[in-house]
Order: C-alpha cells, then sequence, then structure tokens
C-alpha cells in the first residue's frame, strides 16, 4: 500500500510539531487498540470452547432425556404420561443482564421459575422415571439459556474484534505510514532549504569579494 503525504498548509516547523505529536499519539493508540484485540480475541476463544461443550452437553442431555422419556411412557402408558405432563405445565421466565468485556457489553442469562420446586404431579401416584424425566428437561432447558447466552456472546465480541481491527489497521496501514511520510518529507523540505540558504550565501559572498 503507498505511503500518502498529509497534505499541510504550509511546511513550516511548527508543521512539524504537530505532526510529530500526533504521529506519538497514534502511536499509543495503536498499542491500546492492540491490546485491547488481543482481550477481545482471548475472551472469544474461551467462549468458544465453552460454546463447544455446551452443545456437546445439550446433545447429551437431550438423548438422556429422550431415553427416560420412552421408558416412562412404557411404564405408564401415553395417555396417562400425556395427563402427567400438562400438569407439569408452569411459567418460565429470563432474567437478562449484562457483563463488560473489553468495553462489549455481553448479555448473562439466568432461567427463573415461577414457583421453583414444584413439580406439578403426585410423586406417589408416579414411577421415578416420570421424576427423572422431569429432572432432565430441566436440565435441558438450563443448557438451552446457557448456549443461547454463549452463541450471543461469540456474535457480539465477533462483531467488534472485526471493527477494531478495522480500525488498526487504518491506523497501521494508513495514518502512522502517512505521518512518518510526511514527517520525513518536510525534513527533506527543511534540508532542501538550507542547502539552498548556504548556497545563496556563497554567492553572496563570492559577489562581495569581487567589489
Amino acid at each position: 500500500m503507498s505511503r500518502q503525504v498529509i497534505r499541510v498548509t504550509r511546511p513550516t516547523k511548527i508543521e512539524l510539531i504537530k505532526l510529530r505529536r500526533r504521529l506519538s499519539l497514534a502511536t499509543r493508540i495503536q498499542k491500546i487498540i492492540k491490546d485491547r484485540v488481543s482481550i477481545l480475541i482471548l475472551e472469544f476463544l474461551q467462549i468458544a470452547r465453552q460454546t463447544v461443550e455446551a452443545k456437546q452437553k445439550l446433545l447429551d442431555d437431550f438423548s438422556q432425556t429422550y431415553k427416560v422419556l420412552s421408558i416412562a411412557a412404557g411404564y405408564h402408558g401415553y395417555i396417562a404420561l400425556e395427563k402427567e405432563l400438562i400438569a407439569t405445565e408452569r411459567d418460565l421466565g429470563i432474567v437478562a443482564g449484562l457483563r463488560n468485556v473489553g468495553g462489549v457489553r455481553i448479555p448473562a442469562f439466568e432461567l427463573r421459575e415461577a414457583e421453583p420446586g414444584v413439580r406439578g404431579y403426585s410423586l406417589t401416584d408416579t414411577s421415578s422415571w416420570l421424576d427423572q424425566t422431569a429432572g432432565l428437561s430441566e436440565k435441558c432447558l438450563e443448557a438451552i439459556v446457557e448456549l443461547a447466552e454463549l452463541q450471543r456472546s461469540l456474535e457480539l465480541l465477533g462483531r467488534e474484534i472485526n471493527r477494531t481491527k478495522r480500525i488498526l489497521n487504518a491506523l497501521e496501514y494508513l495514518v502512522i505510514p502517512g505521518l512518518q511520510t510526511t514527517i520525513k518529507y518536510l525534513y527533506m523540505k527543511f534540508e532542501e532549504r538550507d542547502r539552498e540558504e548556504k548556497s545563496r550565501l556563497k554567492r553572496v559572498k563570492v559577489l562581495l569579494e569581487q567589489r
């Protein structure tokens, strides 16, 4: 990528001082953004691993729940089991919060029951298979909520990483090189002026000596 010279109003020493200050500031900002990108990437990778584990856990919970539910259906019969399952229906809610990771606000979900601990069916009139099914179903719901939190966090972190990398690339490949090139250009201008001034003084000296 070609380095473009930044347009300055007048190639003066004051402009050079301003450009050097801008370069120093841009370099500090670049370091801060690099550190932030590193933090975001580490968090992204950690949540990605947790997401893979949560998906596998959810599949395992679903598989185990299906097996126990099949046994319960065989024990109680489908019609009787359906009546018991209807009795277990209750209101559920999700409490949503936020936590800050490297300046990114990612969600935190928590499953809440209207009446915790209440199953809705008689433990004495049903088998332990139904109780196991209910317990495993609750685990599946919790796993679904956890997975939703992780996947949303991944989406937000990935979006912020891409945005921050674009800013970092602009600093690294456009802003800082442009400032460096312009500073170098001004130094060359000043050296050229010095040479011209020395040459002019020499000519004046020669002319004065000839008189």
